[in-house]
């Protein structure tokens, strides 16, 4: 069989990496490509047998100090003949002495270990069909009313980096929704919902407690779209997990949130959402 040939994705062909990422049940979001592109365009690798992608995966540079893998995806029928190791090798490659992050398949997790990978802590995924409020509650606010510069520097606190570019475009793109929550001028809880493949995603949920984040989920649920909501929830944030099973949503799927080098010290109680599982 001819060699694999490692290249990186061109930001109009990230989609390729996202439909595989769909086809193993991740659930992505309908705009995700274009977002993805934003923090780091050559970030994203595929290994090709005569010009037939059969892996991907990404390793986002956000700043000099951090960087996030995903789409880690060997297609079946080319699996355990290396091509995975290769293309992994590629990315991290690509990070240099940058700390990485992964959210990876529990079931990964010793493999992710020999790498250099610590576990930090597990993601769950809460799935379910919520109840729509008539209307959304009245002191909360759309996020891009709010200066950004507030927005940005507390995602800066939940989140091992700066990711402003990336952020801008979350909040702005069209069919994403965000709402927000002032409390004597400071920001008190913010969140963005966007649809996805199978109805649509909270991340980032951010909040000072539960009322604030469950003022901003009632918000955004009102907003037009499906009521199928997805919610990923760090396991160690039991306030979180308490909002989710008050929607009525079920655990569905978990990840582990590993890293290597220094785990990164975030106030995990204010996320109540993660942003995405394939780029942190």
């Amino acid at each position: 069989m001819s060699d694999l040939q490692i290249r990186n994705l061109r930001p109009d062909e990230i989609s390729i990496a996202i439909d595989w990422a769909a086809a193993e049940g991740w659930n992505p979001g309908l705009a995700d490509a274009a977002c993805f592109a934003i923090p780091d365009a050559d970030g994203f690798f595929v290994g090709e047998i005569d010009g037939e992608p059969v892996a991907t995966v990404s390793c986002v540079n956000y700043d000099d100090r951090f960087a996030f893998l995903g789409f880690y995806i060997v297609r079946t029928g080319f699996r355990g003949r290396g091509y995975g190791l290769r293309i992994w090798n590629a990315a991290v490659a690509h990070a240099g002495a940058r700390v990485i992050g992964l959210d990876g398949v529990v079931a990964q997790q010793d493999n992710y270990k020999k790498f250099g990978f610590q576990l930090a802590y597990a993601n769950i995924r809460y799935s379910g069909t919520a109840a729509v409020p008539s209307r959304s509650p009245a002191d909360v606010v759309a996020l891009d009313t709010i200066p950004f510069a507030l927005v940005d520097a507390d995602d800066a606190t939940v989140f091992p980096a700066q990711r402003s570019a990336f952020l801008r475009a979350w909040i702005n793109t069209p069919g994403h929704v965000g709402r927000a929550l002032m409390r004597d001028g400071k920001l008190s809880a913010w969140g963005v919902i966007r649809p996805c493949r199978a109805g649509r995603k909270i991340g980032p949920l951010v909040a000072d407690h539960r009322a604030a984040a469950a003022t901003i989920v009632q918000a955004l649920l009102a907003s037009p779209g499906s009521n199928e909501i997805t919610l990923d929830i760090p396991a160690v944030n039991r306030e979180a997990i308490l909002l989710a099973e008050s929607l009525g949503l079920k655990p569905t799927f978990e990840t582990a949130r590993m890293y290597t080098g220094a785990v990164p010290s975030l106030p995990l109680d204010r996320v109540f959402g993660v942003s995405s599982f394939e780029l942190g």
